[in-house]
């Protein structure tokens, strides 16, 4: 269980009254990514509280009445989806410095220049952010601000997250190897061994990841390695 100094406070309100849960906020954070958490370990305190710094918890019947439930984890859960997190102004600089290298890295790796058919280097991103002054949500799951960032830096560099289809040819003795490299960088969306051994897969993934495909590929396989895209 995280510490009541190490928590914030996560707080919604409705119908006059205020709700407010402590919970670590690294795990708030992860919640509100999409990720599964472990409650027990992120609440510091059980308990729905109307007022957490005076320690005045909330009555049972108005908890009740306002979440139409008495089950603690999924009230914890609106208070995290509809409420809103009070960071600290270090906590918020760290999770936004965090939620901002995360966003960069998802941007290069399925993001590309359609000028040149390959992806943005990091530091052109980080400055198209910079100079568009995109404001980065530390409690906003990537793929939504990723949206919002694309919309914005558009007008300054070329950007396109085009999916392409590839087929690729592996011989049997690399399968092992390749295999965990290949889902990593794209969604197998059919695959066949055939009578040899070597495998067959039919991939869709980001124009931008093309590259690092082939290049992963042929220093496994030893160049064996077959991509043709679709």
């Amino acid at each position: 269980m995280v510490s009541l100094e190490e928590a914030v406070v996560a707080r919604y309100e409705t119908g006059g009254n205020r709700f407010e849960i402590l919970i670590d906020p690294e795990s708030a954070k992860n919640y509100k990514d999409g990720d599964e958490i472990d409650w027990e370990d992120a609440i510091a305190a059980d308990g729905i509280w109307t007022d957490s710094a005076k320690g005045e918890r909330a009555p049972e019947n108005l908890v009740s009445d306002a979440f139409s439930s008495t089950n603690l984890i999924e009230i914890y859960k609106k208070i995290l989806t509809e409420g809103t997190i009070q960071l600290t102004s270090q906590q918020r600089n760290e999770m936004v410095s965090q939620k901002k290298k995360q966003i960069i890295a998802h941007v290069v790796a399925n993001a590309m220049n359609p000028q040149t058919g390959g992806p943005h280097p990091p530091q052109r991103i980080e400055n198209a952010i910079e100079e568009t002054r995109f404001s980065i949500d530390p409690m906003e799951g990537v793929e939504k601000q990723v949206e919002k960032l694309i919309k914005s830096i558009k007008p300054l560099i070329p950007i396109s997250f085009e999916k392409i289809k590839v087929a690729v040819k592996i011989q049997a003795i690399y399968v092992g190897k390749c295999y965990g490299q290949v889902s990593t960088l794209a969604n197998i969306q059919s695959e066949e061994y055939q009578k040899d051994g070597s495998w067959i897969g039919m991939l869709e993934m980001s124009a931008a990841s093309f590259a690092k495909l082939e290049d992963v590929l042929g220093s496994l396989t030893k160049g064996t390695a077959e991509t043709k895209m679709l």
